[in-house]
This record gives C-alpha cells, structure tokens and sequence, in this order.
C-alpha cells in the first residue's frame, strides 16, 4: 500500500528525479511543466512548502514501502471548505492502484484533517486512467470545459456524503 506524505523540504531531490523520469509520460496527458521548471525546481519547491505553510495548498508526495516517490497528489486553491484535487503516478507504478489509493487516503484527510466539505478535479477527456480513479472514489462529472485547448471534464465530490472511498 502506498504511503502518503505531506510535502517536506527534505523531498525536493527525490521529487526532482520523479518528476525528470517521468516528464515525458506526464506529458502524453498534461502539459509539460517546461524547461524553467526544473531548472528553477529548488525556488519552486521552496514555494510550495511556503503555500502550504500559509494554509492555500496541501501538497503530499506517494512513497513504496522503501521510500521511493510513486507519485503526488494535492489539494490546491484552499478555500471556503473546498480545493482541487491535482495527483500524478510515475509510469512505472500505473495499472497497480496506486493512483487509486492515494486518492482515497487525500480524500479522507482533506475530510478528517484538513475540514475541507467538497473537492474538483479537472482530467482531459482522453485520460481514461485518471477519469476511472476519480469516479472509483466517489466523484462525479459536473461540467464539461476545454483545458489548453484540450476538451476536458471537471469532477466534483462532496466529502461529508455516504459515498465510500476506495
């Protein structure tokens, strides 16, 4: 079962190398972060972790059994109960319900810890995979939209419903 983490400073090199062996998986489904992402990836994560601090964000990092990073997932834009649900799994941890798993673990924090009420997510529309792990955790689709200049699907979730989570 994976281990969900909440983002730390002592994170950033291990992410860095997650996020650098998987850029070009990541970018078959979403737009790739650029090149001053990662040059600039200490600034960045300095960033995060300062977001996080102020309370608008609650970003966390996958790890196997050995530590390794699997993936991420986060809670973004903070605010009035509510946050976007943001998650990516490295290639070679798809298919074994890691996506999955991290999503219900966030989903009962972001209830339970975090006293958040309804969370969206946003997924293209031919992103099967991440479509399947929302509904698999109780979201529902809620509107259709376009995201850089990609037709997308945007998922909502109450979190103080009867729906279980996976």
């Amino acid at each position: 079962m994976p281990n969900l983490e909440r983002l730390r400073p002592d994170h950033a090199d291990a992410l860095l190398a997650f996020e650098l062996a998987n850029r070009a998986w990541f970018a078959r489904t979403v737009p790739d972060r650029g090149d001053a992402y990662f040059a600039e990836f200490p600034a960045r994560h300095a960033a995060l972790l300062a977001e996080q601090d102020a309370g608008a964000c609650r970003f966390h990092v996958v790890l196997d059994a050995a530590g390794a990073v699997l993936g991420r997932v986060n809670l973004v834009d903070i605010a009035d109960g509510t946050a976007e649900l943001g998650y990516r799994v490295g290639e070679h941890a798809t298919g074994r319900g890691v996506a999955t798993t991290a999503v219900a673990q966030l989903c009962r924090l972001a209830a339970a810890d975090y006293a958040l009420t309804s969370l969206t997510a946003v997924t293209t529309l031919d992103n099967l995979a991440s479509q399947a792990v929302l509904t698999r955790n109780g979201f529902a689709v809620v509107a259709e939209l376009t995201l850089d200049d990609r037709p997308a699907l945007r998922f909502g979730r109450a979190l103080t419903d009867d729906r279980p989570s996976a």
